[in-house]
């Protein structure tokens, strides 16, 4: 029987004997009323009351409030009507109050068993699990023993699956790893589990290429970026979106991905052997050695001895100028090589062919546009320079052939004489 069907009830049978007192209250005074309740009366509305139980509720009040009409007096029924319905419509109100109260407790205890449920399930997920709790790695061995040959590394944020467990030792496997860890040095099960989520941010991997990363959890907003497939995005859990958003760190801001097309977790890893860690160490060693080969090969330039090319005083004048507001203050090698640009650019085809009409070349030398040139060739260039300038005209090229050059500092490859890279 529901709640509401028992209230009801409940309320019928108050209201019954409500009625019955009015009728008992009506015969007492009959001095005072042109019509009295006799015994048979207050019978009848007992046996109405008992008779109320069995029909249905509605329908049997309606029906005994008309049969009161005819055999008590109207003022007094209507009164004890209203008494009634008014009693039963709060009687109800506050049933469905208790019913709405009823349901919102209900749901929120559903909530707390789906997110209890969650929980044991996660830490269903790592009943079977180890970490080590380390600040760099710890050794994997072929025995349980401190002694024993080492096999892998189980690095600080990889996990391992547990095979067997000892009182010292435990028997693990991760990736292409398998040996003993000290228990000493390591969690698992649920401390493993509390371990990870405290310790490791979680990442969103890419499953499509081209993923769009959002300003906001909206598709109509501003796209921030492109990702490719296979990269992976720090998540920001501290913002709240809905299941269809996640919101990851983006240059410092954050953005939003479609939660479709991305897998998140900790960013978690695995053992590695001592033959793939040989091997990494090995190809890292490889790929510096070329690139300092590069370098090197990239710094050495051939001077090469190109045909000399006639200059006016002034032309010297002005080449000399140049080189003393770009290399003034730079080594002597370094003064010829800023010659030997300018004279590497006249020789071209791609720049004017003429020393004037190479160093006031637009946006070319900033000495030049300046104003700074012309003052240095009025009062006339140092020695060293004016030196540097007659051999670039008469075809040392130390640079192998440059056209440009930059600050070493800007990081730009190419051969460094100096403090400037030629390239």
């Amino acid at each position: 029987m529901s709640l509401k069907r028992r209230a009801l009830e409940g309320i019928v049978v108050a209201g019954s004997l409500m009625m019955m007192c009015v009728v008992v209250e009506a015969g007492q005074q009959g001095n005072e009323t042109a019509d009295t309740a006799s015994a048979g009366e207050v019978k009848s509305v007992e046996i109405a009351a008992v008779v109320l139980l069995n029909e249905d509720h509605t329908a049997g009040l309606g029906k005994y409030m008309a049969q009161l009409e005819e055999e008590i007096p109207a003022v007094e029924v209507e009164q004890t009507k209203t008494q009634i319905v008014a009693s039963a419509q709060e009687d109800l109100s506050g049933v469905e109050a208790i019913a709405a109260d009823h349901t919102m407790e209900e749901t929120v205890l559903a909530e707390d068993v789906a997110a209890e449920d969650s929980v044991n399930e996660e830490q269903q997920q790592w009943q079977n699990c180890l970490m080590a709790d380390v600040d760099e790695f710890l050794y994997v061995r072929a025995s349980a023993d401190a002694n024993a040959e080492i096999v892998g590394k189980l690095y600080k944020g990889a996990v391992a699956e547990i095979v067997d467990e000892s009182e010292e030792w435990t028997h693990i496997t991760s990736g292409n790893v398998e040996g003993y860890v000290s228990n000493e040095y390591c969690v698992s099960g649920t401390e493993a589990m509390e371990y990870a989520n405290a310790n490791f941010d979680v990442t969103a991997q890419i499953e499509t290429d081209g993923l769009r990363v959002r300003s906001e959890a909206d598709t109509d907003s501003a796209i921030l970026t492109s990702v490719s497939e296979g990269a992976t995005l720090a998540v920001d859990t501290s913002v709240e979106t809905t299941d269809e958003w996640v919101a990851v760190q983006y240059k410092g801001n954050i953005g939003y991905v479609s939660a479709e097309y991305v897998t998140t977790g900790l960013a978690l890893g695995e053992a590695v052997s001592i033959e793939e860690e040989r091997a990494a160490a090995k190809a890292k060693e490889e790929a510096e050695a070329a690139k300092a080969a590069e370098a090197q090969a990239a710094a050495t330039a051939t001077t090469v001895q190109n045909s000399a090319v006639a200059a006016s005083y002034d032309e010297l004048t002005l080449l000399a100028a140049l080189i003393q507001c770009e290399a003034g203050n730079e080594c002597y090698e370094g003064q010829v090589a800023v010659g030997a640009v300018v004279m590497n650019r006249v020789r071209s085809g791609a720049y004017p062919g003429s020393i004037y009409g190479v160093i006031y070349d637009p946006y070319q030398f900033s000495p030049a546009g300046s104003g700074q040139v012309a003052a240095v060739a009025a009062n006339g260039p140092k020695a060293s320079c004016i030196q540097a300038a007659q051999e670039a005209l008469n075809g040392m090229d130390n640079t192998g052939g440059k056209l440009s050059f930059r600050r070493a500092s800007s990081g730009r490859a190419g051969v460094v004489i100096g403090n400037h890279v030629f390239f």
